[in-house]
């Protein structure tokens, strides 16, 4: 997508929090819950006379063209100026895109964006020379720069990561019209993003006498009432007003698997699979393995839903009970100052420094907290400002889920803040595959934390019932979801055409397998068809199977971290600190973790069962 003192204090946290019904409108909402972007430039108008000044410097690069590998000296300059404009530009367009996303209606900012994606492709188009000079280089040349210019040492994985895919690099030429192309790429993104959350007519429902607009965080809301019609309702309502735009989702979802095919003929891929993956070197069997071993899991999935199915005591099981309390007695609300300290709490396993940081993002202002009219739905963490701080935007509805949620994405903003410190700005990106290694971790550490201070039969439950909501929604989801990008890439590569109706019954099959339909598992509608159409994940093309394997990787850092001794800890902390100085599955063995063997998966799956063998005690014991 892709791509931070211990205790909360009452004046910079005050512990009433708004109510979110209070909060359509985002001049209401309270500053201290509002992130502050003057961090990253004073005004607008401070941010066009940098983009404008950047879109000048940047032409300084020509004066590179073929002297690249001429000396160490002349190469350092030029990846040191290039590196620079990099940083800036990225930057100015994370300024711009949480602009927009404070309200994707105000075309200002979506103009904004758009001037971004010109800058970063005229500067594509204008830097196209360095790969194809680069590429030149052999690898006894490159050591002998780098022992001549100690300078060089920072970019040397990242040379010798490009010499690697020496094969997928084309001549100038090439590399100039690849450039230029995304203007193109991400349209289908765009037109999604601003479709979907500015502008489609959601659907709305008379709920307690009153009208209730399903927008996403009204849907997220709603979905998890313990009024079981309630439930009903809202995903019926939800689902149909999806399909009556079915077309042109599916329009949008196909065009951005063309424009992923386009790059992985163009780049000599032989799938879109691989093209994704070996951004990172991550070999395609670790996707397909993830795939196979869930499939051959899928009893213990079927467990989970037997078990919510018996916690909820009903007859039949259906999707939209999904979200529905577990333990219909225990309230698991949150204010934002109660999620806020006990996130802390449970991340001093991590050691002082790391919660005295965290506690930053809580009082500095780095957090957008509540939903507002035309708000970005979801929540994520934007570390990419190198020079200033990660930024967390949430849509805080006062559930677990979204402390949760919180503490998920604080795990992102250590992660960012952590690498910055440590590594130059060329290493402090890191693998999507290990990104989310850092947030299900938190999670880990939190639902840990809690479990410790509860000893109530019920409340144990619902806590433990969460831990089984996470892995059901990050394991199992979110493999559904990989398998269903994999299907309709592959038949896409094929030369097929697929409209929003063949994304439909694809979808809605794959779904009826997984929950057990045909088993009488879990009952899943026809309207559940639409789903897809509204998860934004498809367009990021094969991002959703990392939030699987790094949950299982997550599980089998935290249980050394808990359990282990100081050296866990630190281990994981450099892991933290890395950055971008090794392959992904190299970084997360030095961690303690070798996801080229099945080992996280089962421990995974072991841990699922325990909590599940604990909670049919607990059951057991109170007659249920």
């Amino acid at each position: 997508m892709l791509k931070k003192t211990q205790l909360v204090t009452a004046m910079m946290l005050l512990s009433t929090s708004v109510a979110v019904s209070q909060m359509k409108v985002r001049d209401e909402v309270p500053d201290k819950y509002k992130w502050n972007l003057s961090d990253l430039y004073g005004s607008d108008e401070n941010w066009k006379g940098e983009k404008d000044r950047i879109q000048k410097d940047m032409q300084m690069l020509t004066q590179y063209k073929g002297k690249l590998t001429q000396s160490a000296s002349t190469l350092l300059e030029a990846l040191e100026l290039n590196s620079k404009l990099v940083k800036e530009m990225v930057r100015l367009s994370s300024y711009a895109a949480m602009k927009s996303d404070q309200d994707t209606r105000v075309t200002k900012y979506a103009g904004m964006k758009q001037e971004m994606q010109q800058l970063f492709s005229a500067f594509g188009a204008l830097t196209s020379f360095m790969g194809p000079e680069l590429l030149t280089l052999e690898g006894n040349q490159l050591n002998s720069f780098i022992t001549k210019e100690k300078g060089l040492q920072i970019y040397e994985f990242y040379l010798n990561d490009l010499l690697r895919k020496r094969a997928h690099r084309g001549s100038e030429e090439v590399e100039r019209v690849l450039a230029y192309s995304s203007l193109m790429s991400g349209n289908a993104e765009n037109i999604f993003s601003t479709f979907f959350n500015a502008e489609f007519p959601h659907a709305e429902i008379e709920l307690d006498g009153k009208q209730v607009k399903l927008n996403p965080p009204n849907f997220s809301l709603y979905r998890g009432s313990d009024n079981r019609e309630v439930r009903r309702r809202v995903f019926e309502s939800y689902f149909k007003r999806l399909n009556d735009f079915q077309r042109t989702f599916g329009a949008q979802l196909y065009g951005n698997i063309n424009a992923a095919l386009f790059n992985t003929k163009a780049r000599n891929y032989n799938s879109t699979l691989e093209s994704a993956l070996d951004a990172g070197n991550i070999s395609t069997d670790v996707y397909t393995n993830l795939v196979k071993n869930v499939n051959a899991n899928l009893e213990t999935f079927h467990r989970y839903l037997n078990l919510r199915k018996r916690m909820m005591g009903v007859d039949t099981l259906h999707y939209y009970d999904m979200y529905a309390p577990l333990v219909q007695q225990v309230d698991l609300s949150y204010t934002v100052e109660e999620a806020v300290d006990n996130i802390l709490k449970s991340l001093r396993p991590l050691g002082a420094d790391y919660v005295t940081v965290s506690n930053k993002a809580f009082n500095e202002r780095w957090i957008d907290m509540y939903p507002n009219e035309g708000k970005q739905s979801g929540a994520y963490s934007n570390g990419s400002a190198y020079d200033v701080h990660p930024y967390i935007l949430m849509n805080y509805n006062g559930k677990y889920t979204d402390m949760s949620t919180l503490t998920h994405e604080l795990g992102h903003t250590m992660h960012s803040y952590l690498t910055n410190k440590k590594q130059a700005f060329v290493n402090a990106d890191y693998s999507i595959f290990v990104a989310e290694v850092a947030s299900t971790f938190n999670e880990e550490l939190l639902n840990d934390y809690i479990l410790k201070q509860i000893k109530d039969d019920n409340t144990r439950l619902a806590i433990l019932g969460n831990y089984l909501e996470g892995a059901k929604g990050t394991l199992f989801r979110q493999t559904q979801f990989a398998e269903f990008e994999k299907m309709i890439h592959e038949r896409v590569g094929k030369g097929e055409a697929l409209t929003g109706e063949d994304f439909d019954n694809m979808y809605l099959e794959l779904t009826r397998r997984y929950y057990g339909h045909d088993k009488n598992v879990c009952v899943v509608d026809d309207y559940v068809k639409s789903e897809w159409s509204y998860i934004p994940h498809f367009y990021y093309n094969f991002y959703v199977y990392q939030y699987a394997t790094s949950f299982t990787a997550s599980t089998a850092l935290s249980e050394k971290v808990l359990k282990g001794t100081d050296d866990d800890r630190r281990r994981y902390l450099d892991f933290l600190s890395a950055g971008n100085t090794k392959y992904p599955v190299a970084l997360l063995a030095d961690a303690g973790v070798d996801m080229n063997t099945s080992e996280p998966f089962d421990l995974t799956i072991t841990k699922i069962n325990k909590v599940m063998a604990e909670m049919e005690a607990i059951l057991t014991r109170l007659k249920k």
